[in-house]
C-alpha cells in the first residue's frame, strides 16, 4: 500500500460512497490499515517509472503510480478494480477484489 493509496481511500470513504464514513470512522480506519500493511513512500525513482508506465501502458498518472510503487517495491499483487483483472505487467499482477472469480486465498 501507498500514501497514495490511503489518501484515496479517505477521499473515498467520506465522500464518493452512498454512505460516507465520518472523518473519524475513516481516520480509525486508516490506522488500523497503516498499523496492519507496510505502507510505501513515493520516491523520485516511483515516478520515473510512473512516466515509463503512463508512456508503456497509456495508464492515468495515478494509476501508473500506483503500478510503478508496486514495481518498484516488489509487491506482487495489486488489488484495484481500475485494471484488467488478472493482467501482469512487469512481474505485478492486478486483481479485482469485486470480481466474480476473486478468491483472496489465490494471493
Amino acid at each position: 500500500m501507498t500514501t497514495q493509496v490511503l489518501s484515496e481511500f479517505f477521499v473515498t470513504a467520506t465522500r464518493k460512497i452512498a454512505s460516507p464514513l465520518t472523518i473519524q470512522q475513516a481516520e480509525l480506519a486508516l490506522t488500523a490499515y497503516t498499523r496492519s500493511w507496510v505502507v510505501y513512500g513515493m520516491t523520485p525513482l516511483i515516478v520515473l517509472e510512473t512516466v515509463r508506465g503512463l508512456r508503456t501502458y497509456q495508464f492515468s498518472y495515478w494509476d501508473s503510480l500506483i503500478w510503478a510503487s508496486a514495481k518498484l517495491n516488489g509487491v506482487a499483487n495489486v488489488l484495484s478494480e481500475d485494471f484488467s483483472d488478472g493482467a501482469i505487467l512487469d512481474g505485478v499482477r492486478f486483481r479485482n477484489p469485486f470480481g466474480p472469480s476473486f478468491d483472496p486465498a489465490t494471493l
